[in-house]
């Protein structure tokens, strides 16, 4: 892999300097993850370069409300696929993790979303690239 490609949001650092490999995507899924259980991506910026500038750093945080209900083993996981390339957890111990485990024992109890949580899901696609594209190429 060496063309540079991805969404702000998502894209992990070693993309962005262009020297990656298969673990860039355990990164992106770490940043999936974390929006999909408070409704805001880890990294935040005015603009592109602002997010980008953000992802460079790696450096995120679990503040607000949002992630008072969220678990010690599914911020661990988190931790573990938002980081250095050497330390980020593969797919198959993604998998292994304790917090997939509970997840897959635990079937019946569900993740409750509140109005203000999914709301700021909404968000987050909100006004994308893609999505504008989408509703031009629909309006033609």
């Amino acid at each position: 892999m060496n063309t540079r490609a991805g969404t702000p949001n998502y894209i992990s650092p070693e993309v962005l300097a262009g020297n990656y490999g298969v673990e860039c995507d355990m990164w992106s899924a770490g940043c999936i993850l974390y929006i999909l259980l408070c409704g805001y991506p880890p990294f935040y910026g005015d603009d592109d370069k602002e997010i980008l500038e953000m992802v460079q750093r790696g450096k995120f945080d679990f503040d607000g409300e949002e992630w008072d209900d969220i678990s010690k083993e599914a911020k661990d996981l988190i931790k573990k696929l938002i980081c250095k390339p050497e330390k980020r957890l593969t797919a198959q111990e993604a998998l292994e993790h304790k917090w997939f485990k509970r997840q897959l024992k635990d079937q019946k109890k569900k993740i409750g979303l509140n109005a203000g949580r999914l709301a700021q899901f909404k968000n987050v696609t909100k006004n994308t690239k893609m999505k504008q594209a989408a509703l031009t190429a629909i309006s033609v």
